[in-house]
């Protein structure tokens, strides 16, 4: 488990990397954009972009996995679609070659023949990163990779992503949307039951090197197995006595926002983009629990930071089922099982909305004000 945690770590800070170098060039990034349809469409927002970072990003790690431990192979999935449709109009199925040079020409028949962009991600999918600071020396989980399943979220919150808004990040302060809302999210399950035991979040646009370097990450990691809990953050203190904080979607339903507002205060409800940044809100201790009402998260999602709030003494339960429930503890998101009456993208659908918390305590002050509104 510590290998496959360091290589997770590794091909994160990959991926940071083409999604860094593809925001570099906006003539380039402009070529990257392409509409999802059907049943791959978010059906939450008006325009939901697929982007080639998006996909190369995704193959390139279940490349790198598959080749180090080829029996998570075929458990290793993600959100997108590695069909990407060019500007003949010719379907492409995306994949990573053995050397760069293949890789490369590949990408160029996606890229309607533009050479240069292409070998400039094809480098960066082959360029191994600067080495990772993680202290897993001595991590030791009694768990097999043929036990293990992987979701990989390429970036989330691709719209920020996109509209690519430069935010200066202050310490301790919750930054309601930006280029820093897109994170690729690595989440490790049980096939067996669902549960989430290891997450690495890798955040390309932490800050920017006053030097004139570029954009600089950060990373995070958490692995949650029996009585081994290790995260890379360590557990935020408790804020006031009875305070509690909430973040929410912009787009969340007014009776949620009305309810958490006499529950939190105006002060204390936040809103920021992107599902996978909303939880590293709670997992950093900017807000102390997020909730979201409807089913417009997915699997890809949720898994990873699931693992590190777990791994912190949190979670992330399913809202509806808590409403209809006394107790939370049932309730808890599980990643091994699609929901076999729907289709496309919606079979990994968190259908009844979530609660990731801190702290369980939080979940019946969070559940008693929406009981009967929802």
């Amino acid at each position: 488990m510590a290998d496959l945690l360091r290589l997770l770590l590794r091909v994160a800070e990959k991926a940071a990397n083409v999604a860094r170098v593809c925001r570099q060039e906006a003539p380039l990034f402009q070529l990257l954009v392409q509409e999802k349809t059907g049943d791959d469409k978010n059906k939450k927002f008006v325009q939901d972009f697929k982007t080639l970072a998006d996909v190369v990003i995704q193959e390139m790690i279940r490349h790198d996995v598959g080749v180090k431990f080829p029996e998570m192979a075929d458990f290793i999935n993600g959100e997108e679609s590695n069909k990407f449709e060019n500007g003949l109009g010719e379907s492409v199925t995306v994949t990573v070659c053995a050397t760069e040079e293949d890789t490369a020409a590949l990408l160029a028949s996606v890229l309607d023949g533009d050479h240069t962009a292409a070998s400039l991600l094809a480098r960066a999918i082959h360029q191994d990163p600067a080495s990772i600071q993680a202290d897993t020396d001595g991590l030791t989980v009694p768990l097999s990779p043929s036990e293990l399943g992987i979701w990989i979220d390429p970036i989330d919150a691709t719209s920020q992503y996109i509209e690519g808004r430069e935010e200066v990040l202050e310490e301790g302060r919750l930054f309601p949307s930006g280029l820093h809302c897109a994170l690729v999210l690595i989440g490790v399950y049980l096939r067996s039951t669902g549960e989430p035991v290891m997450g690495v979040i890798n955040q390309p646009f932490n800050y920017k090197d006053p030097a004139g370097g570029g954009w600089k990450g950060k990373h995070f990691w958490g692995v949650s197995c029996g009585s081994i809990n290790v995260c890379s953050e360590t557990r935020p203190k408790a804020g006031p006595a009875g305070g509690l904080s909430a973040v929410l979607s912009s787009s969340e339903k007014p009776v949620v926002k009305e309810a958490l507002t006499s529950l939190c205060g105006p002060d204390k409800l936040m809103f920021a983009s992107g599902a996978g940044y909303k939880i590293l809100c709670v997992i950093q201790g900017l807000a102390d629990v997020y909730v979201l009402s409807g089913g417009s998260t997915f699997k890809w999602d949720s898994c990873a930071p699931h693992a590190l709030l777990r791994a912190l003494g949190g979670g992330v339960v399913d809202l509806h089922k808590c409403l209809q429930s006394s107790s939370g503890a049932e309730a808890e998101l599980t990643y091994h099982q699609p929901r076999t009456e729907c289709k496309g993208a919606d079979r990994w659908a968190n259908h009844g909305g979530l609660v990731a918390y801190r702290d369980c305590s939080q979940i019946s002050r969070i559940i008693a004000p929406l009981k009967g509104k929802l």
